[in-house]
């Protein structure tokens, strides 16, 4: 282990995933201010929302703190293969150009990923054996087997000369997790053991009281219910939930129905999983195109779109636009997932379209098709218990998802329980933990194929334009600045009785502005025609004016 200097300080920085759900992003360092080594876990994104960022796919942390120290950046060390916690790596690993180590089955996820980013050639992951070790700088890590909703998550237990960190990532205590390795109750009481620092813990629970139950059981009811249904039976579910998908397609053979594949995802992440070894007794699988003429009471479709995604495969059969997928009366669709806070419009929308084809819909309201990945309060209290931290930082939720794990926390008698807020950087020893210093933050938004910061403005002119609409009007003038012709006025999004109105608002106000120098005579176009909008429709239009000298 390095030895360490009077000036060195562990310190904590957290740019994603502190104070929301998604967008995870944590990095340690170590040294004296002036000369930190730093590492970083989980490189994740957001989805966007057409309702609030339209236009956008991808919301990723600000990490241009970290980008300015880039030489002193060792590497970015993934704890799974969520899309929240990897799915950031290849748009910002340019800005950081730093070697990236995972465990398997996630290092061929984000190989995945870099592919599609034309950044093969230029990063290879590193892969580290599921319960293996590395050292970078002043960091060892150790990866310990945790269990969540994908194969191969990890427990980080992260050891400096300051002292030991158990970062957990996403997690949840599985006594029968199907497929993978379960938690490695062993290795987690050793850190407790040899003295735990800070546990950096998963949050997204702390207010389900309990425990969250096992994927085990749900492959119990999941056989149940289908041997039930009579009709096509479709079942949506995460992708990248590979123990569900096994125990939904195990269930379809012994029912009798063979299995088809509905969605890129999903052949992406069965593809994957085979490819590391796993899902070595998953039945055979049939094309989309094959399944259309078979039997319907011998049929069974895996789809994406269980969260209402306008361009998944579900949705688009609940439109009847998918072209080698019908749904009809006599089916069933089961959701066998868990409804994303924020989604629920679209979800409850795509269960109307279904049930108006006379589809039956199935979810875990009224049957038991699903079980969190995150832990609830009990399994948290069995975290504490073994690794006994002097700190608890609460991070991977909203803030009220936080606070109350940092309660539990103390009721459990941790010493200290922290807070954390993205771009605040936390000194977690020597002494106590306290807050030292803010860092640049914010988010980034992947905007088709470019990178722009959310101050931009891109998504609120958006909205204005989806809430109202858009004026362009050209002005004609000849060369001493009179009217040379008709001016040219195209309106998108507008009623037509809002057009006639901004048409004779424009031209009223060309003939009393006749003398008007041309760029007091725009400005006046363009405030009638916004003018005469609102109090025709009231809404005010995006209005922008453009002069044409003849």
């Amino acid at each position: 282990m390095v030895s360490t200097k009077k000036a060195d300080e562990l310190v904590f920085l957290p740019l994603g995933g502190s104070g929301e759900i998604g967008m995870n992003f944590n990095a340690y360092g170590f040294g004296p201010a002036h000369d930190r080594k730093w590492i970083i876990v989980d490189c994740g994104v957001l989805f966007g929302r057409e309702a609030s960022t339209p236009g956008v796919d991808l919301i990723m942390p600000d990490i241009r703190f970290l980008a300015e120290r880039r030489d002193d950046v060792l590497g970015i060390i993934a704890t799974h293969g969520h899309e929240d916690h990897i799915g950031a790596i290849a748009p910002l690993w340019p800005m950081l150009k730093c070697p990236v180590y995972a465990t398997p089955f996630t290092a061929r996820l984000i190989e995945g990923k870099l592919e599609e980013a034309g950044l093969s050639s230029s990063l290879r992951v590193r892969e580290v054996p599921v319960g293996g070790t590395m050292k970078l700088g002043p960091f060892s890590i150790e990866f310990v087997s945790i269990t969540h909703s994908i194969l191969e998550p990890n427990l980080l237990a992260i050891r400096t000369p300051l002292g030991l960190i158990a970062h957990t990532g996403d997690w949840k205590l599985d006594p029968d997790p199907v497929l993978g390795e379960v938690t490695d109750r062993a290795a987690i009481e050793k850190l407790g053991d040899e003295g735990v620092l800070a546990l950096v813990c998963d949050s997204t629970n702390a207010l389900v009281s309990g425990h969250t139950g096992s994927e085990g059981k749900v492959r119990e009811s999941l056989e149940a219910l289908i041997g039930t249904l009579k009709g096509r039976i479709a079942v949506t579910a995460f992708a990248s939930n590979l123990a569900r998908l096994d125990s939904i397609a195990r269930a379809a053979r012994k029912h009798g129905r063979r299995i088809a594949l509905v969605g890129r995802s999903m052949h992406k992440m069965v593809e994957a999983a085979r490819d590391c070894g796993y899902l070595k007794d998953f039945p055979p699988v049939m094309d989309a195109v094959e399944a259309h003429d078979y039997p319907a009471h011998k049929l069974l479709y895996l789809c994406t779109g269980s969260q209402g995604e306008p361009r998944a495969a579900l949705a688009r059969i609940a439109e009847g636009n998918h072209p080698d997928v019908r749904l009809a009366k006599g089916d069933a669709v089961i959701f066998s997932s868990r409804i994303i806070p924020g989604n629920e419009l679209p979800i409850y929308e795509l269960h109307n379209k279904l049930s108006a084809l006379g589809v039956e819909v199935l979810t875990e309201q009224d049957h038991f098709v699903h079980v969190s990945g995150h832990p609830a309060r009990g399994e948290l209290e069995q975290m504490y218990r073994w690794t006994r931290p002097r700190i608890a930082i609460p991070v991977h939720g909203e803030l009220r998802h936080m606070a109350e794990h940092a309660r539990l926390a103390k009721s459990l008698q941790v010493p200290q329980a922290l807070v954390p807020a993205n771009g605040q950087l936390y000194r977690l020893a020597p002494g106590p933990a306290e807050l030292i210093d803010e860092v640049p933050a914010g988010r980034i938004h992947m905007d088709g194929r470019v990178l722009v910061a959310e101050g931009e403005g891109l998504a609120k002119s958006r909205r204005a334009l989806a809430h109202a609409g858009f004026i362009a009007i050209t002005l004609v003038l000849d060369h001493k600045g009179r009217r040379a012709a008709p001016p040219a006025i195209l309106t998108e999004g507008m009623p037509q009785p809002v057009k006639d109105a901004v048409r004779r608002a424009v031209d009223d106000t060309l003939e009393r502005n006749r003398k008007a120098q041309p760029d007091d005579l725009m400005e006046n176009v363009r405030r009638a025609a916004r003018r005469a909008a609102s109090e025709a429709w009231g809404k005010k239009p995006v209005t922008r004016i453009s002069m044409v000298e003849v």
